[in-house]
């Protein structure tokens, strides 16, 4: 009852919710009725007062919230309704200025309804965001700790995001954001790097580079922003080298050295911060060790490039600088002219006007560019030979420093890791002292030189055949030879090592093999020694099997300079023996050359052995000059039939390119020595032979021509009708132009037939050809086509030799219905009408038979097959007996043509 009462008290003011509840206006309405009614029975019930104030929502404010403070008074553990009171009045309240007491009732509010919804995050959210817009720092800092002690950690970042949007705000001192950072990465440490750019932006670089050094020395750091800690240390870099003086927390000289140690692809970059951070603090001179130690380092050209254009760019400032306070002080100078200054008070009267050691320095600087470039090459490989070319090159005007340079530069090449050639080192080491007149130490050089372990043999033989040069330069020639005699002595070996694989020996035991050593040797001997002692030296090279083709040659031509010809030709045979071809064809040639030109017909027999052995050896694709040398030899020296028979073993040796150009040549000598029973014999045989088509059809042209110059017109027929089955009418026209022409000027009507339909037969026949390899797949797409009706393909080459076909077809009926000029009727001169057609019986005993045994074949093919024979009607050739009578006088194309209509 008393609880009864307390709830329907008289309406007052209300100093809490900022109601006046004695206006009249907000005093219960007619259709609020129903509901206080119902209010009264059960005033516990939630969904009631919803449905209250839904149905009110067109109220005035002030009666709503009336109804809201009755219902979280009546229900004060309601989120629901305290949710929707504590929103309207948040909504309602944004509006107003920050002044107004309507804030500060709606702070009152949030408050006792956090006192029993302190654990919904959602009131904290609201009641945080209404704080922030009033601007109060206190407030929300210790609002923001309420809601974190009230609230489970899991819902901590929902404050978090609130309480951090503020502090980051410009109004927020300083200290407390550091503060509240703080606190934030004990629960976040992983977002450290918001603390960082929120340093960066207040200007607090000594923090920003002591928790960067934190988080680049963390391990298990793993940054959000997606930087590694490579990027990270350089940030850390340049903060610490653009504020030298706010940053008091670290070492930064040894800072940036480890990083350096570190990061070697940022080394350039690194050095140039560390030089940086001194010329901030001002202390040049350190700032110039700085960029010198990192030019001696740096191994890349990119990395040097950007630590020079640096110092280059810090000197030119430098030497501005001094140049404007120069000028400046050059008024206060003047008034000190009189020249009264002595000695004794330089101390005193110095003003540190160094500008010209300045420019000096900056000059210096430049001109070493080169220099340090080198030594930035050489220490990415100092085993660089043509780096050390280079740099050697660079002292050309220092010889002092060219000595050191060699000195250098011999010492630290290794020849197995050598890039190029290090025996040129040592080589050019001993022609600079030789230059300058030094030709002892020259020597010396070479001495060294020749005990270093090079990687190949020829690098160690060149540097004989150079000492063995400067010896020459120096006219020394007994020295000279004995250093080749010394440099070619096979060095003894342990008997144990005899066995051993040469190729594990170091080159000083193996130099004595090399070919241009004993070269150089044999070249020695021939100028400055005797006849003797070079063909020592020829002799052992041959004896030790590194003689070549050339070589071989040249004891040769020495022996006969000498007049010793027999002893040259043992030595052509020595090189026969030794070398296969084609290496010995120049031997061959040279041998075959000398011998035949100084004996000719004397030492016919031998030369021809020579031949023999030579043409026995020589293989198929090098033959025809020697084939073509033996005929030579036997055309001037021998017998003309010993000649065609070596044309004949040539023709039947040398490669199928090479047989037509052979067969006519074969052809026209023996027309000069035997006549033409002899070249007819050659052709026939040539044509019986099993050569290439293009090759045949070339013969039997050439075999036409000639048997038509001799007037024998039907053995030049037959070899034209041979032929024609090699040649293509759709690409072979000269062939059957020739043949046209032929037929023209001394065939007639049934020979020219006979040419046609031969023409027409091997176009068909080629044409088939192709058509039957383009319709091998005619029956898979059959099969895979869904349309009953199948049109056959269309061929090209089909269609090309049914278009040749008509126009025959018009030449049968039209052109040969006219008088063709040079067409000779169909008899023989002298015959009395006798016809072509009827083969003569009188055989000729050099035609050419071709053709015969085929046709014979072709008329037995069916003489063992057993054929069933049906006797058809009559009425079925009625047709064919009219259609035969109408076109009796129609070509048989024609006719072949309306049979298969």
């Amino acid at each position: 009852m008393a609880k009864h009462q307390r709830d329907h008290r008289p309406l007052t003011y209300s100093s809490e919710a900022g109601i006046n509840y004695a206006d009249d206006d907000l005093l219960p309405q007619e259709p609020d009725l129903v509901f206080e009614a119902e209010l009264l029975r059960n005033p516990k019930l939630p969904s009631l007062w919803s449905r209250y104030l839904d149905a009110r929502k067109d109220a005035p404010a002030k009666r709503r919230y009336i109804i809201f403070e009755r219902a979280v008074n009546a229900l004060p553990g309601s989120y629901k309704l305290w949710h929707a009171y504590l929103e309207e009045r948040y909504q309602a309240a944004r509006l107003l200025r920050i002044t107004d007491a309507a804030h500060v009732a709606l702070n009152n509010t949030f408050e006792r309804a956090l006192v029993t919804m302190h654990k919904m995050p959602k009131i904290w959210e609201l009641y945080l965001n209404f704080l922030v817009e009033q601007q109060d720092v206190t407030s929300v800092r210790q609002t923001s700790d309420r809601a974190l002690a009230s609230l489970p950690v899991t819902q901590h970042d929902r404050i978090w995001t609130i309480y951090l949007g503020f502090i980051r705000q410009n109004g927020v001192p300083v200290d407390t954001a550091r503060r509240v950072y703080r606190r934030y990465l004990k629960f976040e440490p992983g977002h450290a790097e918001e603390y960082v750019e929120f340093l960066k932006a207040r200007g607090r670089w000594d923090e920003v580079a002591e928790r960067l050094a934190k988080i680049v020395n963390d391990e298990t750091f793993q940054s959000l922003a997606g930087k590694s800690k490579h990027e990270m240390w350089l940030e850390l870099c340049e903060i610490v080298a653009t504020h030298p003086e706010e940053v008091d927390c670290l070492d930064v000289d040894s800072m940036i050295r480890g990083g350096i140690r570190k990061f070697t692809d940022e080394v350039g970059r690194l050095w140039t911060c560390l030089a940086d951070f001194y010329i901030r603090r001002g202390l040049f001179e350190k700032a110039r060790d700085v960029y010198e130690e990192g030019l001696a380092t740096v191994i890349t050209v990119r990395d040097f490039s950007l630590i020079f254009d640096a110092y280059t760019q810090f000197e030119e400032s430098v030497l501005s600088a001094k140049m404007e306070s120069a000028a400046g002080g050059a008024l206060d100078d003047d008034a000190e002219k009189d020249g009264s200054h002595c000695g004794s008070d330089f101390l005193l009267t110095d003003s540190g006007d160094d500008l010209d050691l300045r420019l000096a320095r900056l000059e210096f600087l430049m001109s070493r560019r080169p220099e340090l470039l080198s030594s930035v090459m050489l220490r990415q490989n100092p085993h660089n030979v043509h780096e050390w070319r280079k740099r050697i090159a660079l002292f050309e005007d220092d010889p002092a420093r060219q000595v050191l340079t060699f000195t250098e530069a011999v010492t630290s090449v290794d020849p197995s890791k050598a890039i190029g050639k290090p025996h040129a080192l040592w080589v050019d080491f001993a022609k600079f002292y030789e230059i300058h007149g030094d030709v002892e130490n020259s020597r010396v050089v070479f001495e060294k030189a020749v005990r270093v372990p090079y990687s190949a043999v020829d690098d160690l033989a060149t540097v004989w055949c150079e000492w063995g040069e400067l010896e020459l330069r120096q006219q020394n020639f007994g020295g000279a030879l004995s250093l080749m005699r010394r440099a070619t002595t096979e060095p003894p070996r342990s008997p144990g090592l005899q066995q051993t694989n040469s190729e594990l020996l170091p080159v000083q035991g193996r130099v004595f093999k090399s070919l241009k050593l004993w070269t150089f040797y044999c070249d020695l001997e021939e100028s400055l020694g005797s006849l003797d002692s070079a063909q020592a030296v020829y002799n052992r090279m041959i004896d030790l099997r590194i003689a070549s083709p050339q070589i071989i040659l040249n004891f040769a031509l020495l022996l006969q300079e000498n007049k010793l010809f027999e002893e040259s030709y043992k030595v052509y045979e020595r090189g026969i023996s030794l070398f296969k071809f084609p290496h010995c064809r120049e031997i061959w040639q040279a041998y075959l050359k000398d011998f035949v030109s100084r004996f000719g017909s004397k030492k016919l027999e031998r030369a021809r052995d020579l031949f023999e052995h030579c043409i026995a050896a020589v293989p198929s694709k090098e033959s025809k000059p020697f084939f073509l040398e033996y005929v030579r030899l036997e055309e001037e020296h021998g017998l003309a039939r010993r000649a065609m028979d070596i044309y004949e073993r040539a023709c039947e040796k040398v490669p199928n390119d090479e047989k037509l150009d052979l067969y006519e040549l074969y052809a026209s000598r023996a027309m000069d020595s035997f006549g033409m029973g002899k070249v007819r014999n050659i052709y026939e045989a040539a044509i019986g032979q099993n050569l290439p088509d293009g090759v045949t059809k070339v013969l039997c042209t050439r075999y036409a021509r000639l048997e038509r110059k001799l007037g024998e017109v039907d053995r030049a027929r037959g070899l034209y009708i041979h032929a024609s089955q090699f040649a293509n009418p759709q690409q072979e026209s000269e062939f059957w132009e020739e043949w046209n022409q032929f037929e023209i000027r001394h065939g007639n009507e049934d020979t020219f037939r006979e040419m046609l339909r031969i023409k027409r037969s091997v176009s068909a026949s080629f044409s088939q050809m192709h058509f039957n390899m383009a319709t091998v797949e005619l029956p898979s797409r059959a099969g895979n086509s869904d349309s009953g009706n199948l049109q056959p393909p269309v061929n090209p080459r089909r269609q090309e030799s049914e278009a040749l076909e008509e126009s025959m077809a018009e030449l049968e009926r039209g052109g040969l219905s006219d008088k063709i000029e040079g067409f000779v009727k169909a008899r023989t001169e002298g015959g009395g009408g006798v016809a072509v057609g009827v083969v003569s019986s009188i055989e000729d005993p050099d035609e050419i038979d071709i053709g015969d045994e085929e046709v014979e074949e072709d008329g037995n093919a069916g003489e063992g097959i057993d054929v069933e024979q049906t006797l058809l009607p009559e009425s079925l050739f009625s047709r064919d007996r009219e259609v035969g009578a109408r076109d009796k006088n129609a070509g048989a194309l024609d006719r072949f043509k309306r049979q298969k209509l």
